[in-house]
């Protein structure tokens, strides 16, 4: 009898050893997310910073003992950088890999095909190469669009204008996801019986004249949401403030940094909504390949009203820009 009391006694003292080897090992329980950013400027740090802070938040809910740990790799517009920053990333197996913007993703996409990849700020995925099918990928690649509203933010710019001249167009013509939406901008122009003077570039440093070359022809500019228009945003606003040419462009942080108005989508809204699919694959153990690519769930129409004194002319009331959505002013 004794000694069936301590053979028992001996295995409870190993159960609950092992139960609290078990309940130690989940508190320490450290999720790891590789991040590669293609270049840095306002629209792709929101979409990072929306994602980390969601994602963090998302875990925190599930286990509060749980950590994320971030391996945050900027290439700084170097594509160099992104292959050996790539490599990098999939050396250290992360559980996740979030890539921002199109080269990013392209990038990773080719470095592994095992680990799951969600990438942001990508205006079509199919297009890019990234996924088989933007509504069942059936790669290791998935995330969240940010194609825009093109036939809104025209229609914005029609109303910011005073002139019957032509609605400019700048735009990078080695950029896909901008030669994308000024096709669209072209097809909305033809249904709406609209004229557009489009221009295009491919450095920072051929803007001041491509926006030379329409000066005085152009009731007012639209930009189109890419890598290279963002970075230059400042250069523009400074232009066409001068001129007194109202500006709509293709994201929110674009007008803010050199914008006129915009109706679009907010980029940290759109890093918080690849964090939630984020945690469907890491917590819920959904396959990245049978999630279909998601696009911004919010749209807000946005006013920066310091530029819009310096830039239009034409008197604009708040029914002038009703547009439908929420409004940022």
């Amino acid at each position: 009898m004794k000694k069936t009391l301590l053979i028992t006694a001996g295995v409870l003292t190993t159960s609950a050893i092992l139960l609290t080897e078990t309940v130690n090992a989940s508190a320490q329980k450290t999720i790891n997310i590789g991040v590669l950013q293609v270049v840095q400027h306002g629209s792709l740090d929101a979409a990072r910073n929306g994602f980390e802070k969601e994602l963090t938040k998302e875990v925190k809910a599930y286990n509060s003992n749980w950590t994320v740990k971030y391996n945050y790799q900027n290439a700084q517009g170097d594509q160099a950088n992104l292959q050996s920053m790539s490599s990098q990333i999939v050396k250290g197996k992360p559980d996740l890999i979030l890539a921002i913007a199109k080269p990013s993703a392209q990038t990773i996409a080719k470095t592994t095909k095992s680990i799951p990849i969600l990438t942001t700020a990508v205006t079509d995925l199919k297009r890019a190469g990234l996924v088989k099918d933007n509504n069942k990928p059936a790669t290791n690649v998935s995330g969240t669009s940010d194609l825009t509203p093109v036939d809104k933010q025209l229609k914005l710019l029609s109303t910011l204008t005073k002139s019957e001249k032509p609605l400019g167009v700048i735009y990078n013509s080695s950029e896909e996801n901008s030669t994308l939406q000024v096709d669209m901008a072209k097809k909305y122009a033809k249904e709406h019986h609209l004229k557009l003077k489009i221009v295009s570039v491919t450095s920072t440093n051929d803007i001041q004249s491509a926006l030379n070359s329409i000066d005085g022809q152009i009731a007012g500019l639209y930009v189109p949401s890419d890598n290279l228009m963002a970075s230059a945003m400042h250069t523009i606003g400074r232009v066409t403030q001068k001129a007194k040419l109202p500006v709509v462009t293709g994201s929110i942080e674009m007008a803010e940094d050199g914008g006129t108005a915009t109706y679009g989508l907010n980029y940290q809204d759109l890093g918080k909504q690849t964090a939630k699919m984020a945690a469907q694959i890491i917590l819920d153990h959904k396959d990245v390949k049978q999630m279909p690519v998601e696009q911004s769930d919010k749209l807000h129409l946005y006013v920066n009203k310091s530029n819009l004194k310096k830039s239009v002319l034409k008197p604009v009331t708040s029914r002038n820009l009703n547009l439908g959505g929420s409004q940022l002013c």
